[in-house]
């Protein structure tokens, strides 16, 4: 297997295990469709199915850029868009992964252009060079809203109250992921604890802390403030290790789910840790 297809392959890995992941506060996973009516634990198979092609596409793309790592983002957004496609044709038209495809096609075209470099595919140079590719994508995308209005939910979001989405997450770098995520993560798989588990833990994490956009697209921010708590109490009880932290995710997923909370964006965050903590593990 060449280095494209390998790192390709981790990619679809984190989406796989993401979406498996049980149980997920207000998202789908093996066992309810979460706050969703639209889609199930098999959707998100068939989606991940569809996108798999371009993921190496993503990857050769960074390998074969000689330009500045500023001037990426414009070759892999085509065939982000050709994934999008390719995924609504095969979910019926349902959104599963187009924050994913964003924050995947940035990450992978990373990885290509270190690849490109003879460089380590590190975590933290996989991010700095996300930083690096996507460098003044708030600035051009949100300017614009001035004068053609908002064209997504993640549009509004920002509007009503500066969340900047995957966007934002992307240009710093994935502060959440290094800072947060991916730390917690190799601790927690270093103590033994499942995979399964060490990544509810990261999940609720993440809840905790992020400005999540979808979140924000079906409710206000006091709302979004109220899931963070949620999420950080039931970390202080433990987590997926302790009775009382497992009991509390049951408890918060019963809400989320009454309450329509769909904190997608952690989820894709969620992901991109698990990616990471693949990559460096594949790179020794």
């Amino acid at each position: 297997m060449d280095r494209a297809a390998q790192i390709a392959s981790l990619a679809l890995e984190a989406l796989l295990a993401e979406a498996a992941a049980t149980p997920k506060p207000g998202l789908v996973d093996r066992a309810n469709c979460g706050a969703h009516a639209d889609m199930d634990f098999f959707t998100f198979q068939r989606s991940a199915a569809a996108i798999a092609p371009f993921l190496p596409v993503f990857v050769r793309t960074g390998i074969d850029h000689t330009g500045d790592a500023s001037a990426l983002l414009a070759l892999l957004r085509p065939v982000g868009m050709e994934a999008e496609r390719a995924m609504f044709a095969r979910t019926g038209g349902v959104n599963t992964h187009k924050g994913a495809i964003f924050s995947f096609g940035v990450l992978l075209g990373a990885a290509g252009l270190a690849l490109r470099r003879d460089e380590k595919c590190t975590a933290e140079h996989v991010l700095d060079l996300v930083k690096e590719i996507c460098a003044g994508i708030c600035r051009r995308h949100f300017d614009s809203l001035d004068t053609c209005g908002p064209k997504t939910k993640g549009d509004a979001a920002y509007l009503a109250c500066g969340a900047t989405g995957a966007r934002g997450t992307a240009e710093a770098g994935f502060p959440l992921v290094s800072r947060i995520a991916l730390p917690l993560y190799r601790a927690l798989l270093d103590k033994g604890m499942s995979v399964n588990d060490a990544l509810v833990d990261v999940l609720i994490a993440l809840i905790g802390l992020n400005d999540d956009t979808n979140i924000l697209s079906r409710h206000h921010l006091g709302v979004l403030h109220s899931a963070q708590a949620t999420a950080r109490r039931a970390e202080a009880l433990g987590g997926m290790a302790a009775p009382e932290g497992r009991a509390a995710i049951l408890r918060m997923d019963a809400d989320f789910i009454e309450e329509w909370i769909s904190p997608g964006g952690s989820a894709d965050l969620l992901a991109v840790t698990h990616f990471l903590y693949a990559l460096e593990r594949a790179e020794g």
